[in-house]
């Protein structure tokens, strides 16, 4: 299990690519539900058949929080000693390319910045970047910032 220094060591690097989670139907569905977005190109296949996309695209905010999902399949995603870990926000989001229902999705992120706030207080900045399985362009970029607790 790495240390915080251990990861700031690691600081301007790619600290890791997650595993593939799939996107489908169901998951999109549940996401809609949760979230009141029953817009007709998440939720009916059938319409959204007649649309650009060719068939239901995943929420672009269903895609942003899978980034939680993504960050714990790296591989030593837990640090030593950290009690809880918080989001902070973003600096930046860009939804590049929609995601098909029935795809894979992964994530690649490279570590920003990392700095004590307060004693035991670290905030981390990483670039996240959500590719979808057999595209060329990404599904999103993001500037996440979080905080953990040592």
């Amino acid at each position: 299990m790495p240390t915080v220094q251990d990861l700031q060591a690691k600081v301007g690097e790619v600290v890791g690519t997650s595993d593939w989670i799939q996107i489908d139907q169901p998951r999109i569905q549940a996401f809609a539900d949760a979230t009141d977005d029953h817009q007709f190109i998440h939720v009916d296949p059938e319409r959204a058949k007649m649309t650009p996309f060719g068939g239901t695209i995943a929420h672009g905010f269903l895609t942003l929080s899978m980034l939680t999902a993504l960050a714990e399949r790296l591989p030593d995603s837990r640090i030593e000693g950290v009690k809880m870990g918080i989001n902070y926000g973003f600096d930046k989001v860009r939804f590049l390319t929609p995601v098909p229902a029935g795809v894979r999705i992964r994530g690649t992120f490279k570590l920003l910045s990392l700095e004590e706030k307060r004693p035991g207080q670290w905030q981390q900045t990483q670039e996240v970047t959500v590719e979808i399985e057999d595209q060329k362009k990404p599904a999103l970029i993001a500037e996440w910032i979080a905080q953990f607790f040592i």
